[in-house]
């Protein structure tokens, strides 16, 4: 057996309890929300019948079709996700404007990511305590102070690190599938004429019976598909290969089977519809199963906070976000960071909501318009992918982007009808971080622009120099330039009259693919008088080291010794002013990002007794 084969079961267990946690709680809600929600269905034996078919075909649709079979082949060197996607297609895209255009969507779509991850935490833990209510009625008042007890505990010991933690997650979510395929088995063979259900034709039926019902249904349907985006993100962590194996031996089985369970256990007892889920288990069971359909909660909110700080460290890395902290957790563990601006920020954004919205009825009302929309941006994002990448003929992307389309929109289109009523939040957190990542990027190209204006050519400066003071040493000038001489060195040399014997400008270049090998790390050019330049590449998904970076310099002939080596920083002073060039509210908001990022010695892991620090003043 090979060692792949071998490592396949561990990796296929970590998936199952990292990836579909979102997915894998949505039988908390989901039907609950069909059939009692704001738009209930009646509930009679064709309508339960119709909407366990269109929960099968969403779910064979949007998630195995879709994401698993279609999307995932388009992988950014092992890596998923809107943004890896992004860098994907404009890597590709030869027309400026295709890839500004293509760029704004996939901003966009991570920038929904980060309304959906508020309010997963907030409906999958208070759903799964609210199971209390079934326990016993006395225990109402208890639900929402122990959610925000659970919540805040998660948040507060994400600084820690989940290493330890993360080993229970493939056992727990084991268990959790199990049960779900248990209780779903239990309910089915007592009306097992239930899975007639899975014949498409009881879907296609209720749509054209009760066309209007049929479309206020997807908004609710939409519940048990939420979280299939996630399996594509979280690609990079397991493979594709695990990812496929997981859902469609495991996952699948055990979701579907429990939302005929659930559909059985509604044909025998309409009234189990105040919450189907836990009425599917025997009163002695209960209690425990309140407490493991919150440890499931718990580690699917788990992974979508671990992806929110994926998603910010990547929108750093490609300039989106200014520089901010990031501390790693794990010493061997890739991806196991720590973003605290994102945690806390996230914390406060769930308290809020549990608060305001107070039953998980109310926040399904919130859920499912970022998703879904989210989606559709997917679908025309792999488009471009079919045509650019895979070279498909036009007829087969047609034919398969306009199917995928169609569902896509009928499922937003249902999803808006709940704006007013909460779909609004996540939009607005959508297009507020929309906002801000596209006014950083705004932001650094006039400031790049600007930087440019006031360089001088690096030729000339270099010929001009001869009768300035050279001392011992190396001096390294980070610029975000490869033109001209950084801001930096034109201060040093204006206020200290020397320059070193050796001088590097260091420039840091984020490549279009998650990580870089040490072989291509580095690129180093030499010019005259004891100059040269250095480009030290990072993949999106890599944190950069600048002193660990340099130390491969030693193969072509440049020794960077620590004591030897000062680090020459440029910290620039935004000063906003009325032009066309960027709105003032934006060239605002540019200035308050600029002032509060992490500072360059700690962003590239610089020790700060190797630092100077020079102030440039740019306006725009």
């Amino acid at each position: 057996m090979s060692a792949h084969k071998q490592k396949l079961p561990a990796i296929t267990l970590a998936a199952v309890g990292v990836v579909f946690g979102d997915i894998g709680t949505s039988p908390l809600y989901a039907m609950k929300e069909i059939f009692s929600g704001h738009h209930p269905i009646p509930i009679t034996s064709d309508n339960i019948l119709g909407m366990l078919s269109l929960v099968f075909w969403s779910l064979m649709t949007l998630v195995s079709l879709k994401y698993l079979v279609v999307i995932m082949r388009a992988d950014n060197r092992g890596e998923g996700g809107s943004l890896a996607l992004l860098a994907l297609i404009t890597e590709r895209a030869k027309n400026a404007r295709l890839a500004w255009g293509v760029s704004l969507l996939g901003i966009f779509a991570a920038a929904l990511f980060y309304g959906d991850s508020m309010i997963t935490p907030a409906i999958s833990v208070l759903s799964a305590i609210e199971g209390l209510r079934i326990v016993t009625p006395a225990l109402d008042d208890s639900v929402l102070p122990l959610t925000l007890l659970v919540l805040t505990g998660l948040f507060f010991v994400q600084q820690r690190g989940t290493g330890a933690v993360g080993l229970l997650f493939g056992p727990v979510m084991m268990l959790w599938f199990t049960v779900l395929a248990v209780l779903g088995i239990i309910h089915i063979a007592s009306h097992p004429g239930v899975l007639a259900a899975l014949n498409p034709l009881y879907a296609a039926g209720f749509i054209v019976t009760q066309p209007l019902l049929a479309f206020l249904s997807l908004g609710a349907v939409v519940l048990a598909v939420t979280g299939g985006e996630a399996l594509y993100t979280d690609m990079g962590h397991f493979g594709r290969l695990p990812i496929r194996l997981a859902w469609f031996a495991f996952v699948l089985p055990a979701l579907v089977l429990n939302y005929f369970g659930q559909g059985a256990l509604l044909l025998a007892d309409p009234a189990a519809i105040i919450n189907p889920f836990f009425h599917l288990a025997p009163g002695w069971v209960l209690l425990p199963l309140v407490v493991l359909a919150t440890a499931a909660t718990v580690i699917a909110s788990q992974a979508v906070i671990s992806g929110a700080f994926s998603v910010a460290r990547q929108a750093v890395q490609m300039g989106l976000l200014p520089r901010m902290q990031i501390v790693h957790t794990s010493g061997s563990a890739r991806g196991q960071i720590y973003v605290p601006l994102t945690n806390w920020t996230l914390y406060v954004s769930v308290i809020l909501l549990v608060l305001g919205f107070e039953t998980s009825s109310n926040l399904a009302a919130a859920y499912g318009v970022a998703v879904t929309l989210t989606m559709l941006i997917d679908t025309i994002l792999i488009a471009f992918v079919m045509a650019l990448l895979w070279r498909w003929h036009r007829l087969a992307i047609v034919a398969v982007v306009s199917g995928l389309l169609l569902v896509d929109i009928a499922f937003f289109a249902a999803n808006a009808i709940k704006i007013p009523v909460g779909g609004w939040f996540p939009l607005v957190i959508g297009f507020a971080t929309f906002a801000t990542l596209t006014t950083w990027r705004r932001g650094r190209t006039l400031v790049a622009e600007e930087m440019t204006k006031q360089s001088i050519p690096m030729e000339a400066f270099i010929g001009a120099i001869g009768g300035v003071h050279r001392v011992a040493g190396t001096a390294v000038f980070m610029t975000s330039s490869t033109e001209g001489v950084p801001a930096a060195l034109l201060h040093n040399l204006k206020h200290n009259q020397v320059l070193h014997e050796r001088v590097a400008l260091v420039t840091v270049h984020t490549t279009d693919t998650p990580t870089v090998g040490d072989a291509d790390r580095i690129e180093l050019w030499r010019m005259a008088n004891g100059f040269m330049r250095i480009i030290v590449n990072y993949g999106f998904m890599e944190t950069p080291d600048i002193p660990k970076a340099l130390a491969l310099c030693a193969p072509l002939g440049e020794v960077f010794e620590p004591m030897q080596t000062t680090f020459f920083l440029s910290r620039e002073t935004i000063v906003p002013k009325l032009t066309r060039t960027m709105h003032p509210l934006r060239a605002r908001l540019f200035a308050l990002m600029s002032r509060n990022a992490t500072a360059a010695s700690d962003f590239f892991q610089i020790p700060t007794n190797r630092v100077v620090e020079l102030g440039t003043q740019l306006v725009i």
